[in-house]
């Protein structure tokens, strides 16, 4: 068995947890999501920015594909209502790009729509070749969230990054963000990625990992940690194939030992139980399973051994 992380669950009075888990049965949610609906919420587990020691959850948000959704209003709506229960679910960092087509006012109108959470973690990228060009992008995006600046700027795919990571230390310095940082998902990459982590004064790195793409375990999360550089995690289903892949298998007995109720859960703990790693931000278009998502920042985590066992387990299948 594993020890409970130290966070202690803050209780629910009895009868909003009837009334919860009578609402998710009304709604015809899967019996995780009643079992959860039941059970007294819990703060999500978090882990300090090192640059800082801010605490962000150790889940968040992100946008690409699911929130390309156009100006189709009903999408939209759907949309608002998925920022509405991450962030009544105690959720901070959300993340996004210009890269991702409609996702920027998406968020924006689901921001505005929900009063501008003050909790807000805005996590935004850079992508365009060259420094010049992106002041006005980054004015653009600003506009299309609707916030005065971004917590976070990183530069997407490491685009143009020699030009634009000394105006993004500028800007930092001058109030404009809070932090800096530098993102990718490509694998090939990875040398690159490297070489910015030892050479560049950078807040955040983003990049992919999950339970069967690790080649970043072998030498970039352990740089972000001796870097003391905060690291998210995009792709940690490998934009469904993983689940996709585990659907019909059963859930291995150990997940009850991390309190996991479903594969979305044990992919994401295996990822945040990672010192490295910070933020994990996948991405859903539906309530049900960004409930089901954050659940994943609340429990046990799996130590070593277990991890090693997940990622065997999971790789046999």
């Amino acid at each position: 068995m594993h020890p409970p992380h130290p966070l202690s669950p803050a209780p629910v009075a009895p009868d909003r947890r009837r009334w919860l888990a009578a609402s998710a049965l009304a709604a015809g949610l899967p019996a995780w999501a009643t079992r959860a609906a039941a059970q007294p919420a819990q703060s999500l587990l978090t882990r300090p920015i090192p640059a800082s020691g801010e605490a962000l959850p150790v889940v968040g948000l992100g946008s690409w594909i699911t929130f390309n959704v156009g100006n189709d209003p009903v999408a939209r709506d759907a949309r608002a209502e998925v920022v509405r229960a991450f962030f009544a679910e105690g959720g901070r960092l959300i993340d996004s790009s210009p890269m991702y087509g409609s996702s920027q006012p998406v968020i924006g109108h689901a921001l505005a729509k929900l009063g501008h959470p003050a909790t807000l973690f805005s996590a935004e990228k850079v992508w365009v070749g060259d420094a010049a060009r992106g002041a006005g992008q980054m004015a653009a995006s600003r506009a299309h969230w609707g916030v005065p600046r971004f917590d976070l700027m990183q530069v997407h795919n490491l685009l143009a990054w020699e030009e634009h990571l000394p105006r993004l230390q500028a800007m930092k310095a001058a109030g404009q963000l809070r932090y800096v940082g530098i993102s990718t998902s490509e694998g090939r990459r990875h040398a690159e990625l490297e070489r910015i982590l030892r050479t560049q004064a950078i807040d955040f790195v983003q990049l992919t990992y999950n339970l069967l793409d690790r080649e970043a375990e072998r030498r970039l999360l352990p740089l972000a940690q001796e870097r003391r550089i905060a690291v998210i995690v995009n792709r940690p289903f490998r934009q469904g194939d993983l689940l996709d892949q585990l659907r019909g298998h059963p859930l291995p007995g150990w997940s009850r030992e991390i309190d996991c109720d479903s594969w979305a859960q044990v992919a994401l703990k295996f990822v945040v139980s990672h010192p490295a790693v910070t933020c994990a931000i996948p991405a859903t278009s539906q309530v049900a399973h960004l409930r089901q998502n954050m659940g994943a920042a609340r429990g046990r985590l799996p130590d070593a051994t277990l991890r090693a066992r997940m990622a065997r387990d999971v790789a046999a299948l």
